[in-house]
């Protein structure tokens, strides 16, 4: 496993501890694994005995299910579990919780995939070899293990611990209770063991129609841990795999699978949201009876559970987003409105940025949310230091320097201006610009009659053009609808910036601008919060929306940006942090998008 940079690992190393922590290094220091052994084929039922002792001190899992894109709280969980086998010396897996054919598919392993290396964990180097001077990858499938699961289904029949019930679903779910009320055996539970094989095979071959017979494990119907009432195993899924093909008309239930999984893989510590807390018990009685059975190896892993990750304004349902892609509410998974990663990706967040969301969001067992300015701080935190500045108009009005060509020579001429590419690290270098009579501004930035406090242009007060000169407001033009469409000014000699007079007239107003002759012509996206709710997913889905979420602009931006690269990351002065959006352009276009304004201004 690769950690992501030496300033994230120092970061990490000196973040406060947490109850995952203090359980990690108990076990270390009690040698709670150090006798595992590492080599041979997960799935294989000999695994665990072959090959050498396992270099990893801890093993944990990423195991998401292909059925759609990663989200913001999916980075939670990769952060937690890649960080924690980082620092404590281990390995972390990307596993592929594929168990259900009907809603999985190859682009979402490979949007996985992508995310989780694009947020900074490689999963490509492994201690495991498969081949003289190779290394395979830390990556796996619940379907690679599909024959080990069936195996220790037929175990778990033949030593009577689980029964082919054949009831509808409608009377195991009447017979299962409530929590004031126990369950009821079904009538199948007291089959034969090999009744019970026989019918199992039967399920495997296809014999009997889908919804016919699941086989249930046989624990206690009157357990006060509903998860405990004879959870189901197998069910029956004519359904194609995406990696398997047609060999399997039955499938494990996740709950069945996912503890298996871990077993194969010598997962250390299996660490899970919240609601899966009441399923732990499940988790350990199976891997319980597959170790007395030999099945599996001991000591097995255990599971702990930590609070997910909740942001304001953000919604993580899978079938929820799933409906917005769907519905072309939003423009894909990677709509950068959308919490998956690869929205955010497209927004303009950094893997640095979400990795210090996460730590700072803190890990413990307590639920709660989390404010989404938060996670807009985190990313100006990482992108201050280090994005390259530039100016942007994005609700352009003419302004005519009056004067200009009386001064200068001529209305043609162009004067060179240059400002630094960061404030703060001068070996950046600087970016080169014109400044010519007609410019470019923020329409915002004149007014007929000074309201209070306003310090920009108005008919007789003087501002600086940032990095030019200081003019003088005479005037504005509107057309007969009464909207500006030009104002006029007069240069101030002998005040560019940079010059012995600059600082001989002063002024209270700076404004940023483009200059008409060189300005590169570009669309700017201002994204919102998708969900106005502050707590998204109570109501009626759509009622959620913000309708607000998107603000298309026709824009001028200064010529340095011509150049941008896809992806690239600046900071418009004035306006906030935003990225040249390689999709949206792709037909040659400039296309921007705002990841983060320059303060939270949400609601106000």
């Amino acid at each position: 496993m690769t950690s992501p940079t030496d300033k994230d690992s120092a970061k990490t190393a000196a973040a406060p501890s947490n109850f995952l922590r203090h359980v990690i290094e108990n076990d270390l220091a009690q040698g709670a694994y150090s006798g595992r052994k590492w080599g041979g084929s997960p799935g294989d039922a000999a695994h665990h005995a072959q090959g050498m002792a396992d270099p990893a001190k801890v093993r944990m899992r990423f195991p998401p299910e292909p059925n759609g894109y990663l989200h913001i709280g999916h980075a939670k969980s990769i952060w937690l579990n890649f960080e924690l086998a980082r620092e404590y010396g281990g390995v972390c897996h990307l596993r592929f919780d594929d168990t259900n054919p009907e809603k999985e598919e190859q682009e979402y392993v490979d949007s996985i995939r992508d995310a989780v290396q694009w947020l900074g964990y490689e999963t490509c180097l492994a201690d495991r070899p498969s081949a003289p001077g190779t290394l395979q990858p830390h990556e796996y499938f619940a379907s690679d293990y599909f024959d080990f699961m069936y195996r220790a289904a037929e175990y778990l029949i033949g030593a009577g611990l689980a029964y082919v019930d054949e009831q509808s679903a409608e009377e195991i779910r009447a017979n299962r209770g409530d929590f004031n009320t126990p369950g009821t055996d079904s009538p199948f539970r007291s089959r034969s063991v090999e009744e019970n094989l026989a019918r199992f095979r039967a399920m495997r071959d296809g014999q009997l129609p889908d919804g016919a017979a699941i086989l249930r494990a046989k624990i206690d119907m009157a357990s006060p841990n509903i998860n405990m009432r004879d959870p189901a195993l197998y069910r029956i899924r004519r359904a194609t795999h995406h990696n398997t093909g047609d060999k399997w008309c039955i499938y494990p239930m996740y709950t069945f699978a996912h503890p298996i999984e871990d077993a194969l893989e010598q997962i250390t510590h299996s660490i899970c949201t919240l609601e899966f807390e009441d399923q732990r018990p499940f988790y350990d009685w199976l891997l319980d009876r597959l170790a007395e059975g030999g099945l599996i190896a001991s000591p097995h892993p255990r599971q702990y559970e930590f609070a997910r990750l909740n942001v304001t304004h953000v919604l993580t349902s899978k079938r929820k987003l799933r409906q917005l892609v769907e519905e072309k509410y939003v423009d894909g998974w990677d709509d950068p409105r959308m919490p998956t990663l690869a929205g955010l990706r497209r927004r303009g967040y950094t893997p640095e940025a979400l990795r210090l969301f996460c730590e700072r969001s803190g890990t413990t067992k307590s639920g709660g949310w989390i404010d989404y300015a938060s996670l807009e701080a985190a990313l100006r935190d990482t992108l201050d230091p280090i994005a390259p500045r530039a100016m942007a108009v994005l609700d352009p009005v003419k302004l005519v320097i009056t004067n200009w060509g009386e001064l200068m020579g001529g209305d043609e001429v162009l004067d060179d201006c240059s400002a630094p590419v960061h404030p703060h690290h001068p070996e950046m270098g600087k970016r080169e610009f014109k400044l010519g009579r007609e410019v470019w501004i923020e329409r915002t930035d004149y007014e007929e009659v000074q309201p209070k406090g306003f310090f920009r242009l108005f008919p007789g007060n003087k501002v600086r053009l940032k990095y030019g000169h200081v003019i003088e407001c005479t005037g504005g033009t509107k057309d007969a609808s009464g909207k500006l469409v030009e104002v006029q000014a007069t240069l101030v000699p002998d005040t560019k910036s940079g010059t012995p007079g600059a600082d001989a007239i002063k002024v209270k107003g700076n404004i940023t601008w483009v200059a008409a002759a060189d300005a590169v012509q570009a669309e700017v996206r201002l994204y919102e919060r998708l969900f106005a709710a502050a707590n998204p997913g109570s109501g009626e889905l759509l009622d959620e929306l913000n309708k607000a979420s998107l603000e298309v602009c026709s824009a001028f931006v200064e010529p340095s940006l011509a150049k941008a690269q896809d992806g690239a990351a600046f900071q418009f002065e004035r306006h906030g942090y935003f990225v040249l959006d390689a999709k949206a352009g792709a037909d040659g276009k400039r296309v921007f998008n705002r990841a983060a304004g320059m303060r939270d201004s949400w609601g106000k």
